[in-house]
């Protein structure tokens, strides 16, 4: 996990550069089934490879500033205006959770925060960041002794 974290922490710097605007989301953001589906099929019609702003995977969202104009070409997209890392399939198998988003600080210089990224991306499935559901945190378990 630290190594993966690492990983991720590299990602954002390699992005933005310095200055970028990262924020756990703690609890962590869980998007409700039927919001998940909502959320991942508009983000999909955005796609930015088809005129959209919105770069979806398997590990994050991407917010771009406008549609790229080639996307073969690597000098023709637009400035990245901030991603969100998310898991699927969790803490259920048809659930999104969200639990960290990043801005940069161009993003941020016009206006941009942590909360409007994700305010956009989740209000395609009728949810803000105030009023997401958030994940249950239960305290750790009791270590195990031997008696």
């Amino acid at each position: 996990m630290p190594r993966q974290r690492a990983a991720l922490e590299a990602l954002a710097v390699n992005a933005y550069g310095d200055g970028a605007i990262s924020e756990v989301i703690r609890p962590a953001a869980i998007l409700p089934e039927v919001a998940a589906r909502r959320v991942l099929a508009e983000l999909a019609l955005r796609d930015v490879r088809a005129g959209g702003v919105w770069l979806a995977d398997p590990c994050s969202w991407r917010r771009y500033a406008s549609p790229w104009t080639d996307p073969d070409d690597p000098d023709g997209r637009s400035p990245m205006i901030g991603s969100m890392q998310i898991a699927y399939g969790t803490p259920t198998r048809y659930e999104i959770t969200i639990y960290r988003a990043t801005i940069s600080q161009a993003a941020a210089a016009h206006g941009w925060t942590v909360t409007r990224l994700c305010d956009e991306a989740i209000g395609f499935g009728g949810l803000d960041l105030a009023t997401c559901p958030r994940a249950n945190l239960r305290p750790p378990p009791r270590p195990f002794r031997l008696r």
